[in-house]
């Protein structure tokens, strides 16, 4: 899981394999889940998708992703 942050200043873990897409908006950047949910976040898009390939790395699993 990888702490985000969502606009109210709380603090979110998230599966980063059930994310489906990114998308960055002035200031925020929304989250949409293979569920159907959305999630809006405090972080740049480029902060979510290093998170995302440090917590893999960390697995063993995807080393070359970049």
């Amino acid at each position: 899981m990888i702490p985000l942050t969502k606009l109210d200043g709380q603090v979110l873990w998230v599966n980063p394999h059930q994310i489906e897409t990114l998308e960055e908006r002035p200031g925020t950047t929304a989250l949409h889940f293979l569920s159907g949910k959305l999630v809006v976040v405090q972080e740049p898009a480029l902060v979510v998708h290093q998170k995302i390939v440090a917590y893999r790395r960390a697995l063993g699993i995807f080393k070359n992703e970049e």
